[in-house]
C-alpha cells in the first residue's frame, strides 16, 4: 500500500500532531547555522527536555493502529494483531532517537529511505507478523516519515543550513566529479540502454517453472513462477570456535531461506537431491535480481555449456545460453570489474567428471578475474566431495525436504496456478491420511507430480498408488533427463529397466535386513551380482561405475554420509522391494513378517504387484491371524487389488465392516491400537449415526500423538458435526496438536453451543487470540489473570469462565473485563480473593472450591447459584455468604460449615435447590433451617451423611425430589421414605467402580420415578 493510498486509512489529522509531539520545537543550538543539531537532540523522548516517553509515544501508535482499523472497508491487516504491530510502529519511531544524522541529512535521504533507516534500527520488531500486518507497518512507517520531512523542511532554521549544505556539498561534488574525469573515460551510455533491455528478457524468460518428463492431458508442464514458486529451507553446518574458558561445542546445524543464501555469503554451493529445487531457486534469484536492477543475472546451465567445447568468456556468456541480445562490445566484463554480477551455475552434476575438473579451473579463474561478485553453484549432493569449493570461500547450503506446511502450500498454489481450486482439498487430505504418499510429497518435483495425476483422473490419485509410483519412477529414470537435453554421465548410460532392476536388488536387500542405510561395499557386491543378469547393464562398466551412476542420476538413491547409501524416500524402497519379492515368489516371506509395522507398505505394495492369485493367498494370509490390525492391513490393500477372488474381497470388507466404524468408545479404543494405519480408513461424517461418529473422531483423536497430520485430516472432517458428543471431543483433543493449526483447521469451525473451551498450556492461550470468540472458556494451570484477558479477542463475549489449578490467582479485579460474565468457577485457586471487584458483573453463577480470602463474597448481590468447598470464616452463614443475593441454588461441601453449621440457611427464602456435603453431622437446628425453606423442593445428599449424618431428621414434605450422590451401595437409608413423603424423583449417583442395587431403591421409594447414575 503506497501512502498515497494509506493516507485514506490515516488521517493526516492524526499523522501531523504526532509528529510534531516526537519533535522538540526549539532549543538551544537549534539555530546555529554551522552546528546542525543531530536528530538524537531534537527527538522529545531523549535527552534532558524529554516531555514524551515510551508508553505516550505507544499510546500515539495505537491512535494511529486503531484509526486504520476502524475505517470503512477491508482492515489492512487481522485485528488481533492489533497489540503486535503497535508495538512495532512503537519501535520504529522511537528507533528516531538513535539516528546520527540532521535534519538536512534527513530529507536528503528521502522518505523511502528513512523509514529503511528505522526498520534496520527497530530488526526483528515484526517478527510473527502477518504479511498483512508487516505490508502494513512499513507503510504506516513511510507515511509517517513523510510528515517527518515535511515537519523539518518547515523549520525556521532548515533553509539557512540547507543553503550552506549544498553550498559545501556542491564544492566537494564538483572536486569529486573532477578527480573522477581524469581517472575514468566517460561511461558507455550504450551499456545503461542494454540493460534496460536484457533485464526485463531475462525476468521473462525465467519466470516460469517447467517440470520435465510429465506428460498429462490436462496439465501443462509450465507454470508461473511467480504464482508457483515457494520458498525452501537450505541447511548449513556452523561451527562455533569456543573461547579459552568454554569447552568447545560441536557443529550447529541452522535452517535459512534458500533464497536468502547470499545475505552473508557471495559464494554459496547449493547441494540438493533430485526435484528438491535448485533450478527453480536459480530462476527466482534470477528474476528477483533482474527486476530489483541491483545485480546483473546470468542463468549458465553447464549441461548446455560444456556441449559447447570450451567454457566460454564473459563476453560470450549470453551467446553460450542462447540470449538473442547483443550487448555492445566490453559490456559483461565492465559489469563484473565492477562487481555488479549475479552468477547463477546450475548443475553440476549434469556433466561427466572429467569436465568437473575444467569446470572448477574455469570457476577459479573468473572469480580471481573479477572479485566482488556473487556465485551459486548447484549440484546433486554426491556429484564432488564436500570440500571441492572451501579453500575459494564457497559456503555450501543442502536444500532440506519440504515440511507438511510446504506442501501444503505448494499444492495451494499448484492448483492457483492451474486454476483448478475444487480438487486441492481432496488432494490435501490425502496426503495427510496416506502415510506413503505423505513420505513421497517432500520435493517440488513429487508434488507437482501428485498435483498433476491428481487433476488428471479428476480429483483422485490412481487407483492403487502402484500407477503413482510407476510415473514417479519413468519421470525420474528416463524421461526428465531425456528431456532436459542429458546424455550419458561419466560414460555410464543406463535405461529405465535396467535402473529398476538394480534398484529393486537394493531395494530388497534393505527391506529383509531391517534398514534404510547401506554401505556402498555392500551395495557394489549386489550390483555386481546382479550385472551378469542385465545385459544393457553389464556393458556399461564395472559394479563400481554402475553403481556411481545410479547413484547420480536416478534421483532415488543419495549418500547421506560416506561410505553409506539410502533411497531418498523409503515409500521407493518399499515400492522396490515388494516389487522383487513378488517376481521372485516370496509370499511366504511377506506374510511371516505381517506383524512388523515396517513391512505394512511392503505387503501393501507387494498386493499391487501380484498376480490375482497371488493376492487371495496374500490376504487369505492376512486374515487368517485374527488378529484387528492384519484385518485392517488386508482392507487396505484392497485398494491396490484391481483383479481379485470376489469372495476373499467380500470376506475382508465383511470382517472390516466388524470393525469400521467404531460403535462406542469402546470399540474406537481397541481400533486405535491397530495403529496409524487405522487412520486413512475411518469414514467421514456422511451416512454414520451420531454414536459412529463420535467412535471415529475418538479413535483419530488416540492416534494424534503417533501421526498428527492424518488425525487432523480426519478429525477436521467433522468439524461441522452437529453432535454434542462430537464436538467435545473436537475440542478435547486439542492439546494432542500444534495449537493454532488445530484451532485453525477445526476449532474455529464447531458450532459453539453447549461447549467449553480448555486452554491447559502457554501455546494454547496465545492460539486463543487469534481465533473467533468463545463464550465459554477455562484455563488449566498458573496462568495470570493479566494474561489471560490479554488473550481473550472479545472479553464482552465471555459468559462462562473456569478457572482451575491456578496458583496465579490473586485479585479478580481483572475479570471485570469480562463484562458479560454470569458464571464463574474457581477449582484450587488458593491466592484468590478480592471477589467485591466482581459486584459491577451481571455474575449469577459462583463455584468455589478452595479459595483464599472469601469476605468480598458478601457484595455480589446478583447471585442465583452459589458452590462452596472448603471452611467458611465466621460463626454463620450470613458471615460470608451474600445478603441480598436471590439464591436459589447452593451447595455447601466438605468441612464448609464445620463453623457455621447452617445458621440462618433461611434467610435466603428464595432456595430451592440444596445441596449438601458436609463432614460434620447435621443438628436440629441445621434442619430447622433447612424446614424454614419455603420454595425448596430438591435435597442433594452426600452418601457421607448416612447413616448417622442425618442426625435428628424432621419430615420435609415439600421435597419432591432427592439425589443421593457418591454412594458404595451399603449406606442405609431406610429412614428416608418416612421423612420425604412428597418425594417424585429419586436419582442415586455411585461412587466410581461401585455398583447400587438399585432395586432396594424402588422399593424404597414405590411412588417416585428411580433412576442411576455416576458422580
Amino acid at each position: 500500500m503506497e501512502p498515497a493510498v494509506l493516507g485514506g486509512k490515516l488521517a493526516s489529522g492524526l499523522v501531523a500532531p504526532l509528529v510534531k509531539k516526537l519533535f522538540v520545537t526549539g532549543g538551544p543550538g537549534a539555530g546555529l547555522v554551522d552546528r546542525p543539531v543531530r536528530l538524537a537532540r531534537l527527538v522529545s523522548f531523549r535527552g534532558e527536555r524529554r516531555h514524551l516517553g515510551e508508553a505516550e509515544v505507544r499510546k500515539l501508535a495505537g491512535r494511529l493502529v486503531g484509526a486504520s482499523l476502524d475505517s470503512p472497508g477491508e482492515p489492512p491487516f487481522p485485528p488481533g494483531e492489533a497489540d503486535a504491530v503497535t508495538d512495532a510502529l512503537t519501535a520504529r519511531l522511537l528507533a528516531l532517537g538513535d539516528l546520527d544524522m540532521d535534519d538536512v541529512q534527513a530529507v536528503g535521504l528521502g522518505y523511502r529511505e528513512l523509514a529503511r533507516r528505522l526498520r534496520d534500527g527497530a530488526r526483528r520488531s515484526d517478527d510473527g507478523l502477518s504479511t498483512d500486518a508487516r505490508y502494513f507497518l512499513d507503510s504506516a512507517t513511510e507515511w509517517a516519515c513523510l510528515h517527518i520531512l515535511e515537519f523539518f523542511t518547515r523549520r525556521s532554521t532548515f533553509v539557512a543550513r540547507t543553503l550552506v549544505e549544498q553550498t559545501r556539498g556542491q564544492a566537494e561534488l564538483i572536486a569529486k566529479v573532477d578527480e573522477l574525469i581524469t581517472r575514468t573515460p566517460r561511461p558507455d551510455a550504450r551499456d545503461t540502454a542494454f540493460e534496460r533491455r536484457y533485464l526485463p528478457y531475462v525476468a521473462e524468460r525465467h519466470n516460469h517453472l517447467t517440470i520435465y518428463g510429465l506428460d498429462l492431458r490436462d496439465s501443462p508442464d509450465r507454470w508461473p513462477l511467480e504464482v508457483a514458486y515457494l520458498s525452501l529451507e537450505a541447511t548449513t553446518g556452523e561451527d562455533r570456535s569456543a573461547l579459552p574458558e568454554e569447552r568447545p561445542e560441536p557443529d550447529r546445524t541452522v535452517r535459512v531461506p534458500a533464497e536468502d543464501s547470499f545475505r552473508t555469503h557471495d559464494r554459496v554451493l547449493l547441494r540438493g537431491d533430485a526435484g528438491s529445487g535448485k533450478t527453480t531457486l536459480v530462476q527466482w534469484l534470477a528474476v528477483t535480481a533482474a527486476r530489483d536492477g541491483d545485480r546483473v543475472p546470468y542463468v549458465l546451465p553447464l549441461r548446455s555449456l560444456v556441449r559447447a567445447g570450451a567454457l566460454p568468456a564473459p563476453a560470450a556468456f549470453l551467446t553460450a545460453v542462447g540470449c538473442p541480445l547483443t550487448p555492445p562490445e566490453g559490456w559483461a566484463e565492465r559489469v563484473l570489474t565492477a562487481g555488479r554480477g549475479l552468477l547463477l551455475v546450475d548443475g553440476l552434476d549434469e556433466i561427466p567428471s572429467a569436465d568437473r575438473h575444467r569446470t572448477r579451473d574455469w570457476l577459479l579463474a573468473l572469480i580471481r578475474a573479477f572479485p566482488g561478485n556473487r556465485w551459486l553453484l548447484t549440484s546433486r549432493p554426491t556429484a564432488v566431495r564436500p570440500d571441492w569449493l572451501a579453500a575459494e570461500g564457497f559456503h555450501e547450503l543442502a536444500l532440506t525436504p519440504m515440511r507438511q506446511a510446504d506442501v501444503a502450500a505448494f499444492v495451494q498454489r499448484w492448483h492457483a496456478a492451474a486454476r483448478a481450486p475444487e480438487y486441492e482439498a481432496r488432494l490435501l487430505d490425502s496426503l495427510r491420511t496416506k502415510r506413503d504418499l505423505a513420505r513421497l510429497a517432500t520435493n517440488p518435483l513429487m508434488c507437482g507430480l501428485m498435483c498433476a495425476l491428481h487433476r488428471e483422473r479428476r480429483g483422485f490419485l490412481p487407483t492403487g498408488r502402484k500407477e503413482l509410483y510407476d510415473a514417479a519412477l519413468t519421470m525420474l529414470l528416463a524421461r526428465r533427463d531425456r528431456e532436459r537435453g542429458m546424455g550419458a554421465v561419466d560414460g555410464a548410460e543406463l535405461g529405465e529397466e535396467a535402473q529398476v532392476e538394480l534398484l529393486q536388488r537394493l531395494a530388497y536387500a534393505l527391506v529383509l535386513s531391517g534398514r534404510t542405510e547401506m554401505d556402498v561395499t555392500t551395495a557394489e557386491g549386489i550390483v555386481e551380482r546382479c550385472l551378469p543378469s542385465v545385459a544393457s547393464a553389464a556393458g556399461q562398466g564395472d559394479a563400481a561405475t554402475v553403481l556411481r551412476a545410479l547413484l547420480l542420476r536416478s534421483g532415488l538413491l543419495r549418500r547421506p554420509a560416506e561410505g553409506v547409501l539410502e533411497f531418498v524416500h523409503r515409500t521407493f524402497q518399499d515400492y522396490l522391494g515388494a516389487r522383487y519379492a513378488v517376481e521372485e515368489g516370496h509370499l511366504d516371506v511377506l506374510a511371516g513378517h505381517a506383524h512388523d509395522t515396517q513391512w505394512e507398505d511392503v505387503i501393501r505394495m507387494a498386493v499391487a504387484h501380484a498376480r490375482p492369485g497371488e493376492r487371495a493367498v496374500l490376504l487369505r494370509r492376512l486374515l487368517a491371524e485374527g488378529t484387528a490390525r492384519l484385518t485392517l492391513l488386508a482392507l487396505a490393500c484392497l485398494e491396490h487389488a484391481t483383479a481379485l477372488d470376489p469372495a476373499v474381497r467380500a470376506e475382508v470388507e465383511a470382517r472390516a465392516a466388524a470393525l469400521i466404524p467404531p460403535r462406542s468408545k469402546e470399540d474406537a479404543k481397541l481400533l486405535a491400537e491397530a495403529g496409524p494405519l487405522v487412520l486413512e480408513l475411518l469414514p467421514g461424517p456422511e451416512g454414520l449415526t451420531d454414536t459412529e461418529a463420535h467412535g471415529v473422531t475418538v479413535t483419530a483423536s488416540l492416534l494424534a500423538t503417533l501421526e498428527p497430520d492424518g488425525a487432523m485430516a480426519v478429525l477436521r472432517r467433522f468439524r461441522e458435526h452437529a453432535d454434542l458428543d462430537v464436538r467435545r471431543q473436537l475440542v478435547g483433543t486439542w492439546a494432542r496438536f500444534e495449537g493454532r493449526v488445530y484451532a485453525t483447521e477445526v476449532l474455529d469451525h464447531l458450532d459453539r453451543t453447549d461447549l467449553t473451551l480448555t486452554c491447559a498450556s502457554d501455546a494454547q492461550r496465545l492460539a486463543v487470540a487469534g481465533m473467533l470468540p468463545w463464550s465459554r472458556l477455562e484455563f488449566r494451570g498458573g496462568h495470570r489473570l493479566s494474561d489471560i484477558v490479554s488473550a481473550v479477542p472479545d472479553p464482552a463475549a465471555v459468559e462462562v469462565l473456569r478457572l482451575v489449578h491456578n496458583p496465579a490467582v490473586a485479585g479478580l479485579g481483572a475479570l471485570s473485563a469480562f463484562g458479560c460474565l454470569r458464571r464463574l468457577v474457581l477449582i484450587e485457586c488458593p491466592s484468590a480473593r478480592g471477589f467485591e471487584e466482581l459486584a459491577p458483573l451481571p455474575l449469577g453463577e459462583l463455584v468455589i472450591a478452595q479459595a483464599g480470602d472469601l469476605a468480598g463474597l458478601r457484595e455480589l448481590g446478583s447471585l442465583r447459584l452459589l458452590s462452596l468447598s472448603g471452611p467458611l470464616p465466621g460463626d454463620r452463614l450470613t458471615d460470608v455468604l451474600p445478603v441480598p443475593a436471590p439464591l436459589e441454588y447452593l451447595f455447601l461441601g466438605r468441612r464448609t460449615t464445620d463453623h457455621t453449621g447452617l445458621r440462618d440457611l433461611s434467610h435466603w427464602r428464595t432456595l430451592k435447590v440444596l445441596s449438601l456435603a458436609p463432614t460434620a453431622t447435621l443438628t436440629a437446628a441445621d434442619w430447622a433451617e433447612i424446614a424454614r425453606l419455603p420454595q425448596l423442593g430438591c435435597l442433594h445428599l452426600s452418601a457421607r451423611l448416612f447413616p448417622f449424618g442425618l442426625g435428628p431428621m424432621p419430615a420435609l414434605p415439600g421435597i419432591t425430589e432427592l439425589r443421593l450422590a457418591g454412594f458404595q451401595g451399603g449406606e442405609d437409608v431406610s429412614g428416608l421414605p418416612a421423612r420425604l413423603p412428597g418425594v417424585r424423583v429419586v436419582r442415586v449417583l455411585s461412587a466410581p467402580g461401585a455398583r447400587v442395587d438399585i432395586a432396594r431403591f424402588e422399593a424404597l421409594f414405590p411412588d417416585a420415578e428411580v433412576s442411576e447414575g455416576e458422580g
